[in-house]
């Protein structure tokens, strides 16, 4: 029997020794590449830290005390340690196991994680939570000896001290990558912890990688500590010499940091109030097992500083690490994904189209958060280096920057995950929209993402775009109309979003040219009668395939159209349009609330004779899974608008033929 099969929890791992637990980590390498193979998943983030999370686990007594994944997709070595081994193979699937730590799953996955930089917040808010309900305890304790006086013999005094101290000693540890520390949040957890001296453990992954070579001042300052390990016991003796010169031993404490700072290593967290041990070897059990016993002994915030490898011990992952950080189902002897034909991607027809645009004007620029290989913008980055800039994960800092740049006569291009720019929202309104720049927001994975799952799930955009002023939201029916909307809004001179999915496109050619599309109008696809449908996005190619259905299965034709834009919204155009018409459907991959049926739906407010409704995502957040069986359940698909439509005309044509009946009519 493998000691893999032996792992059923965390306290399993107590009884095996720095060997064995090294002999784990390889059979844990080989579980794990083999299940994620099958089903695709983030590989390589999780193969680095198999043995941090192993030391991790041996050391420390989770759940009671607390361990906290930044992002959380490096978690899969946590997941099979905690008792989710023969789930495993349904990571990221339908019905499976999330692909990031799930409070619903364990109780081992303290605080649900998807986005990045928050796990120094999480945990200084846990400890402190910790901190706050011992002293009330202690409290507590008092109150009732003072109210019943001394115990008597033989009596149990519930408030033992000790207890309440237990508590208090109950670790926390989060672990952050070098990446998430491009982000502005963890700055401002880093911060409050010094200033509150929180007894925290935060362990810094250094492996060099977020999805991509991490870029900016942070990475360089961590590569020159990495450069030379020898800073760490450079950093001891001079201490220790410190004290032994004459005169320095009882001088000032600003004098001794100020001579410290000249050659000790990790003194930007020093000066925040970490303790910094490092570099320690990410892949060596036994010294980081050693550390993490030395950080819990200094109860203080301590900042353990590893070097791991992203991808390691296979050897593909180890050489693409940003290829397989989120890779599809692949083929272990080769590492080569499994092939899927079909149209490219809206993500390649975006970056192709903007850097065709950027070839005939300079004024174009593009910004990313540490994303361009999964927004498309390698195309851009490849043929103008000098225009484009990666801000590391800080999406607030990529808008405002964005501003800056459109202050100074630039066309800049934000390219994000619909589910990032929530981080940005107050950037987007007090920076870009007050002021009415054009910024261009290009809003990749915008909908259902699948086996990412909620944390990831563009749901909201058009419910919070729509609500700003001056903003032009737009959201194209295929991956060409798309093209055509980047260079729409590159011509505006006033803010504008483009949203668009992570799927394949729909098969249309790429055009030669870009077309000006006329601001705020629809395209009619189809007059029919009776039945009016309205999509935008995908919800365009819900319309067509309903529209297909009932003429086939109801002999209806109805009339489409393809919305095009949010805001504004073709008004004039869906009025005419719906007193022709007996019902109006829309329909979009967006949440229900404040969407884009909510914004049809005000036009006919006070106009009761005119139904309208909308099919949408519901009110909730949705799991994670095969993109089309979660649209199935929540009925946003082309059966269920068929059905609703042809069985609601249906019902009107017989009441109406019995109304006659009745009448005499007949």
């Amino acid at each position: 029997m493998s000691l893999l099969e032996q792992i059923h929890s965390p306290s399993d791992l107590q009884r095996l020794n720095d060997r064995e637990l090294q002999v784990l980590a390889d059979e844990i390498r080989e579980f794990m590449i083999g299940a994620v193979s099958k089903v695709g998943g983030h590989l390589a983030p999780s193969l680095g830290v198999v043995e941090l999370t192993l030391a991790l686990h041996s050391v420390l007594d989770s759940p009671t005390d607390k361990i906290i994944w930044d992002v959380g997709h490096q978690c899969y070595t946590h997941k099979i340690i905690t008792g989710r081994a023969e789930e495993f193979h349904s990571i990221r699937q339908y019905g499976g196991l999330s692909g990031f730590p799930n409070q619903t799953e364990s109780e081992h996955d303290v605080v649900g994680t998807g986005h990045s930089s928050t796990s120094i917040s999480y945990g200084v808010g846990i400890r402190e939570a910790i901190r706050l309900s011992a002293a009330q305890a202690e409290l507590a304790g008092m109150d009732a000896t003072i109210n019943q006086g001394p115990p008597g013999v033989g009596e149990v005094n519930d408030s033992d001290p000790d207890d309440v101290s237990d508590g208090q000693r109950s670790h926390v540890a989060c672990i952050i990558g070098d990446g998430a520390l491009t982000g502005g949040v963890a700055y401002e957890a880093l911060n409050q912890a010094g200033h509150l001296k929180t007894p925290l453990i935060v362990i810094l992954n250094d492996n060099e990688m977020s999805i991509k070579p991490n870029v900016g001042a942070i990475s360089q300052y961590l590569h020159k500590l990495r450069l030379d390990p020898t800073l760490y016991k450079l950093r001891e003796e001079f201490e220790a010499g410190l004290e032994k010169i004459p005169g320095i031993r009882g001088a000032s404490r600003s004098l001794k940091e100020s001579m410290k700072a000249f050659l000790v290593p990790g003194m930007l967290f020093e000066e925040l109030g970490f303790a910094y041990i490092g570099i320690v070897d990410g892949h060596d059990i036994k010294a980081l097992r050693k550390s993490i016993k030395a950080a819990i002994e200094i109860e203080r915030p301590v900042l353990i500083h590893i070097k791991t490898t992203k991808g390691k011990g296979y050897e593909p992952a180890e050489a693409r690490p940003d290829t397989f950080h989120g890779i599809a189902p692949f083929t272990v002897s080769t590492g080569e994904a499994i092939p899927k034909p079909g149209p490219i991607t809206y993500t390649e027809a975006f970056g192709q189209g903007l850097a065709r645009m950027a070839e005939e004007d300079e004024k174009i620029v593009a910004i990313t958060a540490a994303m361009s290989s999964g927004t498309g913008l390698y195309h851009f980055e490849r043929s103008f280096p000098e225009r484009f800039f990666d801000v590391g994960i800080a999406e607030e800092h990529a808008v405002a920057f964005a501003a800056g740049l459109a202050i100074g006569g630039y066309k800049p291009v934000v390219a994000i995950y619909s589910t990032f720019l929530q981080r940005a929202f107050d950037m987007l309104v007090q920076d870009v929209a007050l002021q009415e720049l054009p910024v261009v927001f290009a809003l990749d994975r915008a909908g259902l993402v699948g086996d990412d799952g909620p944390t990831h799930h563009g749901v909201f955009d058009l419910g919070y775009l729509n609500l700003v002023p001056g903003m032009t939201v737009m959201a194209p029916m295929d991956e060409a109309e798309l093209q055509h909307m980047v260079y729409t809004a590159l011509q505006l001179n006033a803010p504008a979003a483009i949203r668009y999915p992570r799927l394949p496109g729909r098969g249309a050619p790429m055009p030669d040219t870009f077309e000006l599309l006329p601001v705020g109008k629809a395209d009619i696809l189809d007059h029919g009668e009776r039945a009016l449908l309205i999509g935008i996005g995908t919800g365009v190619g819900i319309c067509l395939r309903s529209a297909r259905m009932l003429a086939e299965h109801y002999g209806l034709r109805p009339t489409v159209v393809n919305a095009r834009f949010m805001k504004p919204l073709d008004a004039d155009l869906i009025k005419s349009l719906a007193v022709e018409h007996e019902l109006v459907v829309t329909v979009e991959e967006g949440t229900c609330r404040g969407g884009f049926g909510s914004a049809v739906r005000e036009l006919f407010a006070e106009e009761s004779t005119i139904p309208v409704k909308s099919f949408a995502l519901p009110d909730i957040f949705l799991p994670h899974g095969n993109r089309n069986k979660v649209l199935r359940d929540v009925g946003l698909n082309h059966e269920a608008v068929a059905s609703y439509v042809g069985e609601k005309l249906l019902q009107k044509k017989i009441l109406h033929a019995e109304h006659r009946r009745v009448s005499g009519d007949e």
